[in-house]
């Protein structure tokens, strides 16, 4: 993997360390120890995570740079034309990894009589079934636009793939044209069986084998297509006009991010350079833009669904979802949480326990009001379909839904049009702060007092990602947590107050001063001679405050360690500065998303869950909730699990100046932190 050169003697670069990031997840395509199918899928993984980098990351340097100015205080000391530049070498470098890792792969599928074709090696046996498919399926679906030199070329959308066909005409002339690739359409496109062997392929190829047809009423000597895909900026952009609902003008901005600036244009390397030029022509793509020659196929990140083919050898081993010990989903939720906290870590856990409930505040006569944040849901919802029938049942719901969840805005457009409808009151949060914070309290009558019953949770509430991203729930009757989480829900009503809390740590007002507070505490036990470490889980660290705030800690002798999953500007392990500070990162199975916070307090920790990083946009532009664990059963669960994360020493990576992401290796036990986390849970139900 490409080793980027350090610029800043105290941090690393956001956008550097986010490519370093995904140069982990490659590492996992790699790995011949990950099953072959699950290899595929983690290449469509980097894909898809490269393109959203660009739609954002590269999107906004680049802004920086047409704005003129020099952005070093926001990169990390760096000019932000040196860094655009950087970026561009480290992702060519990285696109031709992955392409030397999807043809290993694909020799790999050869030897399990799987074979991935391209139309010129279709088999006779193939003929009737694929005439048959592109006849009925693909070629109602194909939109093809006829380029000319007095047309003006219509929007291509963003991150799209395309075929770029060139045509050969008598008298030296040429016509191009473009191929959407379509979306409605599987990728990957199964055929007929044949002595045991699956093939399967690429619906480009299937259109590159039927050129003819699609272009028949065109005279020409010779026919070529190679592949383009363009990526847009993705910023939401406002109007200011007022009579416009926000749904209104989130529905527009969200419409109009198809038109965005272009970013990014990747093209096959082999493309004739006359055809190349024409297109960039077309598109208005000049050289401040970042141009990026792949191979034969974009879009890679559709690899994510590569089809199985009843190949469960070839495919990580399922695991069953765990319940929770003592908390059964057949009786009443609300007994059971009543008499004690209980911790949901999804994916070990079953997400149920979430749904059940809101089905059960949904059908319970006793239960009068329910709040709820909504960052990002599923597909299905049940959460959304739970607060419906809870309206529906005559309940006072309220619920916070982020609109501005990134790349999710119109699936929750969708969503909150129809609880609207339903009678569910929607509250878009406070201008100019996203909601991140995942919570929901409800009130129930009991005699004659009300009592207060919820969750609080680091990941969204989504049955589809809760499969696959870890993540704390805390489910809790505890009074005094739940009438801070109260008050913050009454803040989304009165944002012109703000609120004190005894509990709970909130942003934008208190995260960083109620951290900072907790971190010179062990600062200062370690200068009275007591024990002081911090252990801290998270996805990024990108704040300079936070990390300068480590760095005095670290300098003071407090023993910092700290699991994050993607980005790390903080260098970790340098004499004078981070000696005591060691981070590493996780990439596997699961993608790690849970917040975890502890603070050593003298051999009495301090532990919080949370739904923020300490990123800059967490701690002061975002609602985000970090919530206490007072129970000491579920506090040793957090930290026995926390334990064995960092004991990995199969899918750990160690993250140092290099950025070289080594695996930690010893000669200890092997530990597979995620499965060592589920077999831990097992053990627990047979207590």
């Amino acid at each position: 993997m490409t080793k980027p050169e350090k610029h800043n003697n105290s941090y690393i670069n956001r956008e550097i360390s986010w490519l370093q990031f995904n140069a982990r997840v490659l590492q996992e395509a790699e790995d011949e120890s990950v099953p072959l199918i699950e290899r595929l899928r983690f290449l469509g993984i980097f894909s898809n995570n490269l393109d959203e980098f660009f739609k954002v990351r590269y999107a906004t340097v680049k802004r920086i740079v047409q704005a003129g100015k020099g952005g070093k205080s926001e990169l990390g000391g760096m000019k932000a034309t040196e860094l655009l530049e950087i970026i561009t070498q480290i992702v060519i470098k990285q696109q031709s990894d992955s392409l030397d890792i999807l043809s290993n792969i694909e020799q790999q599928l050869k030897t399990e009589n799987i074979f991935v074709i391209d139309e010129t090696q279709i088999e006779d046996f193939h003929h009737e079934f694929i005439k048959n498919y592109f006849i009925q399926k693909v070629s109602p679906a194909l939109v093809t636009i006829i380029l000319n030199d007095s047309v003006e070329l219509p929007n291509l959308k963003d991150s799209a793939a395309y075929l770029a066909v060139r045509m050969e005409m008598n008298e030296n002339q040429k016509q191009f044209a473009l191929i959407e690739i379509p979306k409605t359409i599987n990728r990957f496109i199964e055929l007929p069986h044949n002595r045991g062997r699956n093939y399967i392929i690429m619906i480009d190829d299937l259109l590159r084998y039927f050129l003819n047809d699609i272009f028949n009423i065109f005279n020409y000597n010779s026919i070529s297509a190679h592949m383009v895909k363009i990526t847009r900026d993705a910023e939401l952009d406002f109007e200011s006009d007022l009579s416009k609902s926000f749904i209104d003008k989130i529905s527009e901005s969200v419409m109009h991010r198809q038109i965005g600036q272009p970013v990014r244009f990747v093209y096959d390397k082999n493309i004739h350079q006359e055809t190349l030029q024409y297109l960039m022509s077309k598109m208005g793509i000049d050289s401040q833009d970042s141009i990026i020659p792949g191979g034969r196929y974009h879009n890679r990140r559709d690899y994510m669904g590569f089809p199985s083919l009843g190949r469960a050898d070839l495919l990580y081993e399922k695991i069953e979802a765990l319940p929770l010990k003592g908390l059964s989903l057949e009786g009443s939720i609300f007994s059971e949480i009543s008499k004690k906290d209980y911790l949901m870590y999804a994916p070990y856990h079953t997400f149920s326990y979430v749904v059940k409930f809101l089905r059960e505040a949904a059908l319970d006569p006793k239960v009068k009001t329910i709040k709820i944040t909504i960052y990002r849901l599923a597909e299905i919802s049940h959460i959304a379909s739970s607060l419906i029938n809870a309206a529906i049942n005559g309940k006072t719901v309220t619920v916070s839904i982020e609109l501005q969840a990134r790349f999710d805005e119109q699936a929750n457009i969708d969503y909150a049009q129809q609880m609207e409808k339903d009678g569910v009151h929607l509250v878009f949060g406070v201008q100019g702060l996203k909601v991140h914070s995942k919570m929901c309290v409800i009130e129930r009558e009991e005699g004659k007092k009300i009592k207060r019953y919820g969750f609080i949770s680091t990941g969204n509430f989504n049955e589809s990602t809760a499969k696959i991203y870890t993540d704390y729930t805390l489910f809790t009757a505890n009074q005094s947590i739940l009438k801070d989480i109260n008050k913050v829900f009454a803040f989304f009503e009165t944002n012109y107050q703000i609120f004190k809390y005894k509990h709970i740590i909130t942003s934008p007002h208190y995260t960083q001063k109620v951290i900072f507070n907790l971190i010179d505490n062990e600062i200062k036990n370690v200068k009275s001679g007591k024990p002081g470490y911090l252990k801290v889980k998270m996805n990024s660290i990108t704040s300079y405050k936070m990390v300068d705030k480590l760095y005095e800690a670290s300098n003071a002798g407090v023993k910092i360690q700290m699991i994050v999953r993607g980005i790390c500007c903080l260098i970790p392990g340098i004499k004078g500065m981070s000696e005591n500070i060691e981070v590493i990162s996780i990439v596997d199975k699961f993608l790690e998303h849970s917040r975890l916070y502890v603070f050593g307090n003298n051999n009495n920790p301090k532990v919080y869950i949370s739904s923020a990083d300490w990123m800059t946009r967490n701690i002061e532009n975002r609602v985000e909730v970090s919530c206490p664990i007072y129970d000491e059963n579920i506090k040793q669960e957090l930290l026995d699990t926390f334990e064995i994360s960092w004991n990995d020493n199969v899918k750990a990576r160690i993250l140092n100046e290099a950025q070289d992401n080594i695996y930690r290796k010893n000669n200890k036990n092997k530990i597979r932190s995620q499965l060592a986390i589920y077999d831990y849970y097992s053990n627990k139900l047979k207590k």
